[in-house]
């Protein structure tokens, strides 16, 4: 598997992948405003970086990288990479390919200067994704969970320190 920054020809495969992850998780449905944001990857990837992972030649995995300040964190702090939007095709579900996004995104973490920890928020309900974060060394930080404004959805945040 290759983890690559993304280039327009992926856009449309990154908006195939992660609008049937989302909608057939029941995370949102269809007409929800919160898919039209994660559909457009042309302005996701002009803000922030989009991420892909590629096996035999093909998209299997797309992921959303930010930083504090950026228009895309939503909770990234100085000295944090965040990511958001993980979406791993459902064909290649189960296969661990959302493993290695994450093990790829610490390995790249790891090399950005001035960059100490990753987080990441999760849905109260997203117990799979949870379990993955908690295997690789992600923790809770419990103080900094919060709620999408005007709905009842909490959000979890998980950190994982790069160095000890």
């Amino acid at each position: 598997m290759q983890f690559r920054r993304a280039v327009p020809a992926d856009f449309p495969e990154v908006r195939r992948i992660t609008r049937e992850v989302y909608l057939r998780a029941g995370h949102f449905a269809a007409d929800h405003p919160n898919m039209s944001v994660l559909e457009d990857v042309e302005h996701r990837a002009e803000r922030a970086q989009v991420w892909v992972a590629e096996a035999a030649g093909q998209v299997v995995a797309a992921v959303t990288l930010t930083f504090d300040g950026q228009p895309y964190s939503e909770i990234a702090r100085d000295g944090e990479l965040e990511f958001r939007m993980l979406a791993v095709d459902p064909a290649h579900q189960g296969g661990n390919v959302g493993r290695a996004v994450v093990r790829e995104i610490v390995e790249h973490a790891r090399q950005l200067p001035g960059i100490e920890a990753i987080s990441i928020t999760s849905a109260t309900f997203m117990e799979r994704a949870q379990r993955l974060y908690e295997s690789l060394s992600f923790c809770r930080a419990p103080e900094r969970d919060w709620y999408v404004p005007g709905e009842a959805v909490l959000l979890w945040v998980l950190r994982r320190q790069l160095h000890c």
